[in-house]
C-alpha cells in the first residue's frame, strides 16, 4: 500500500534491483545525447529542481540533472534520482514556476515508484502472454497477436495515464510545499497544448490528453484552495 498515492501497487520488484539499468541508462544519455554545458541553463534547473527536492522532502538523496540539446520539449527521471530536460522544454517555459511544474511531475514519477511498477506489470503481462502463445499452439502467433494489443491497450496503457495524472498531483503539492504556484501547472500545460501539431485519441496515448490533464488540475487546485 503506497500512502502517499492512497491505492495499494503490485510490486515484484523495487528500485535497487533497477538501478543498475537505471544507471547504465543515465550514462547512455549522457554518452549518446547533446548535453548542454551552458551553466546558466543547468544552473536554473539545479535550483528549481533542488527547491522542488526539497519540497518532497527528499533533499538527503542525491539528485542528479542534465540539459540535452533538443527542440522537443521533454523531460524524463529515472529512479535512481537522475532527471533530464531539453533545450526545448526551457524554451517553451515562461517563468521558473512552469519549470517547477515539469520538474516536480517527474520527482513524482519517483516518490509513487511508477518505473518499480511499470516493470512489475510488464514482466507479468510478458508472462501471460507467453502462457497464452503456448496453449494456442499452432494459433500461436495470432494469439500472441491479440494478447498484444490487449496488453497495450487494456493493460499497460490506461496505468501509465493514471501514473500521469498522479505525477501531476505529487507535483502541485510539492511546488506548493517549495513555494511555486501550483496554477502554472494548469498554464504549463494550456502552452503545451497549444504548441503540439496533432494529439494522438487519448485511448491510444500512453499520457492522458492535455484536456483531461487541465481539467484534473483544476480541481485538485482548487480542492486545496490554492491559486
Amino acid at each position: 500500500y503506497n500512502e502517499t498515492l492512497g491505492r495499494s501497487q503490485f510490486l515484484i520488484a523495487d528500485e535497487s534491483s533497477l538501478s543498475q539499468q537505471a544507471d547504465a541508462a543515465w550514462q547512455e544519455a549522457l554518452r549518446t545525447q547533446n548535453v548542454v554545458s551552458t551553466p546558466a541553463l543547468n544552473e536554473r534547473v539545479r535550483r528549481v529542481g533542488g527547491r522542488i527536492v526539497q519540497g518532497a522532502n527528499l533533499g538527503s538523496r542525491p539528485w542528479e540533472y542534465a540539459v540535452f540539446n533538443s527542440a522537443s520539449p521533454n523531460a524524463f527521471v529515472l529512479p535512481n534520482a537522475k532527471i533530464g530536460v531539453t533545450t526545448g522544454l526551457l524554451n517553451l517555459v515562461r517563468s521558473d514556476d512552469q519549470l517547477a511544474a515539469v520538474l516536480g511531475h517527474e520527482v513524482g514519477h519517483v516518490v509513487a515508484r511508477h518505473a518499480v511498477e511499470r516493470y512489475s506489470s510488464t514482466a507479468i503481462s510478458n508472462l501471460g502472454l507467453q502462457a497464452l502463445q503456448g496453449v494456442a499452439g499452432s494459433r500461436a502467433e495470432a494469439a500472441g497477436s491479440i494478447g498484444g494489443l490487449f496488453a497495450q491497450y487494456g493493460l499497460l496503457l490506461p496505468h501509465s495515464r493514471r501514473d500521469e495524472l498522479e505525477a501531476d498531483r505529487l507535483g502541485v503539492d510539492y511546488m506548493a510545499a517549495a513555494g511555486f504556484r501550483p496554477s502554472e501547472a494548469i498554464a504549463l500545460w494550456r502552452i503545451m497544448s497549444e504548441q503540439r501539431q496533432s494529439a494522438t485519441p487519448q485511448f491510444a496515448s500512453t499520457h492522458p490528453s492535455d484536456q483531461t490533464r487541465i481539467a484534473a488540475l483544476e480541481q485538485y487546485i482548487a480542492s486545496r484552495g490554492w491559486n
